[in-house]
């Protein structure tokens, strides 16, 4: 079992910036491909951004590319996402995951364990 714990999440205006981390296992950390989703009201959960567990390579969705940012650190074994220049489409809960895929894990099928979510809410 993979413990991801999520924060980070919030209330900004259109343009704003916020960070989300996701906490999680060293074990955990350095097998796993990581990932980040979101889901909006009565839409249904998408890919935001991948980081292997290899290489620590990085893929994105295409409406967050040049907005947002996934790194790890691994001393601290968390993942994050920089979330620049927010929209209010960008509003929804925000998941982490983690994948045991060897490959770039971009949906939500590859993933093996799922936080528990971050509210993030963009105003115009």
């Amino acid at each position: 079992q993979v413990l991801l714990v999520e924060s980070g999440g919030g209330l900004v205006q259109a343009g704003d910036s916020l960070r989300l981390s996701c906490a999680t296992s060293e074990v955990a950390f350095s097998i796993y491909t990581m990932g980040w989703f979101r889901q909006a009201p009565g839409k249904e959960r998408e890919f935001v951004a991948t980081s292997t567990w290899i290489d620590h390579s990085t893929t994105y969705a295409d409406f967050v590319k040049g907005r947002f940012t996934i790194s790890r650190d691994t001393v601290k074994n968390t993942l994050y996402l920089q979330m620049n220049s927010l929209k209010p489409d960008d509003t929804a809960v925000y998941y982490c995951a983690a994948a045991s895929s060897r490959t770039v894990a971009t949906t939500t099928s590859d993933y093996d364990y799922w936080g528990q979510g971050t509210q993030v809410t963009v105003s115009s």
